[in-house]
């Protein structure tokens, strides 16, 4: 006999959940200190790079590439399900259309030519074209079909760091049909069943590291997308949506976090020595190139499920008599300060962190001053420009994305 697709986990709902919101502030974050490192990196094609690099970076960088981004992708998937649920596909998607697509355009528009005309100057020093003169070739577009979904493509246009936004907004278009059009109780019915089985047996929960396993193998990577082929972002994605849909995998990620993440972290030590000595670990056909790949995705999934179970614990409390409503803490009014400033805070940073850039490698200083300064003027000037220009008007907050 078929089991209940109303089981008493999957019916019980569930609590906004912190540690997701701060999983997403500290990725963002430190997205500043990621790409300011990548001034100093051997590998790699950074917009501003300076003179003295070290290899060090690329490993460093890649440890944070393996699971970084594609944790995004499965806190967006697991909202995207409590989103539908709540609201429903036609308003899902049009919330979605405002709230990512605005941005999306606002910042293509207004942000991303300076670092592309950064690049030209940092790399040509007798580059002497103006900024105003640059722009109208920035925006010299053509559509093509088959780079789906970043149709718009040119010789110096690009969406830069906004290509999360552009396939999140993707994936999320393409989730709202299928959400209202696929019959829900096979889905539910299949998905109690999943949710059975990998609770009852341990390294089920496993299985997904195979799929992007085979997709960064044989379909490669692409280092315009932080590393990841752009499908598998639509596979943490999917994850993610179909983890909401019973408590039950958040029990299984809880229990399997600790030996998850030491597979992650032995995985994507395996697969280093490849990547760092192959001519193109990316594409590359070679078994050494190939093999990489296959541990890098396997890595990939392996922390990204482990980093939420490692951060997921039950918090139980003894019952308390009712209180009197007090302010909150300055810790609670930090987290939620940042918690709401994290789409501007993304589509706020890369731009300025090539801008210091630009300044900062002329500096006749240390790797480490320069980067430690980097970082700070950086971030000052990041979190300064989300309070000053986004957060105070009605009108940018959303331009920005934000609620309210």
């Amino acid at each position: 006999m078929a089991a209940s697709t109303e089981s008493p986990q999957a019916a019980l709902p569930e609590r906004r959940r912190p540690e997701l919101d701060a999983m997403r502030m500290l990725v963002v974050i430190g997205l500043v200190f990621f790409h300011s490192a990548l001034v100093f990196a051997t590998e790699g094609d950074f917009y501003v790079r300076n003179t003295e690099t070290t290899e060090a970076i690329t490993v460093i960088a890649g440890f944070g590439v393996v699971w970084a981004m594609p944790l995004l992708f499965l806190i967006s998937g697991l909202g995207a399900w409590h989103s539908l649920q709540r609201r429903g596909a036609g308003t899902f998607a049009t919330e979605r259309l405002l709230r990512l697509g605005v941005p999306l355009l606002v910042g293509t528009l207004l942000l991303n030519p300076l670092p592309q005309w950064l690049r030209q100057r940092s790399t040509d020093p007798g580059h002497g074209e103006s900024y105003a003169d640059f722009l109208p070739r920035f925006f010299d577009v053509r559509v093509e079909f088959d780079e789906f979904p970043f149709f718009v493509q040119g010789e110096h246009f690009e969406t830069g760091h906004l290509w999360f936004v552009v396939l999140l907004l993707a994936f999320s278009l393409m989730l709202a049909p299928l959400h209202r059009f696929l019959p829900h109780e096979p889905f539910r019915r299949l998905a109690d069943r999943v949710a059975a089985v990998t609770l009852r047996r341990r390294g089920v929960v496993l299985l997904p590291a195979l799929a992007f396993a085979a997709i960064c193998a044989f379909a490669g990577m692409e280092e315009d997308y932080a590393g990841w082929h752009r499908w598998s972002y639509l596979l943490f994605f999917a994850a993610g949506f179909t983890l909401a849909t019973d408590t039950r995998f958040r029990a299984v990620m809880r229990r399997d976090a600790r030996a998850t993440a030491c597979l992650g972290a032995l995985l994507f030590t395996a697969a280093a020595p490849g990547f760092t000595t192959a001519d193109d670990p990316f594409t590359a056909t070679t078994p050494l190139a190939v093999v990489s790949r296959a541990l890098f995705g396997a890595a990939g999934w392996c922390l990204v499920v482990a980093i939420p179970g490692l951060l997921d614990r039950p918090r139980r409390q003894p019952p308390q008599e009712p209180r009197t409503p007090t302010a909150p803490t300055t810790r609670q009014r930090i987290y939620g300060y940042l918690a709401a400033a994290v789409l501007p805070l993304y589509v706020l940073h890369q731009p300025i962190v090539v801008a210091v850039a630009y300044f900062v490698v002329g500096w006749a200083a240390p790797i480490p001053v320069e980067y430690v300064a980097l970082v700070t003027i950086s971030l000052a000037l990041t979190l300064a420009a989300y309070e000053v220009l986004v957060r105070r008007t009605r009108v940018t907050r959303f331009l920005f994305g934000m609620r309210g």
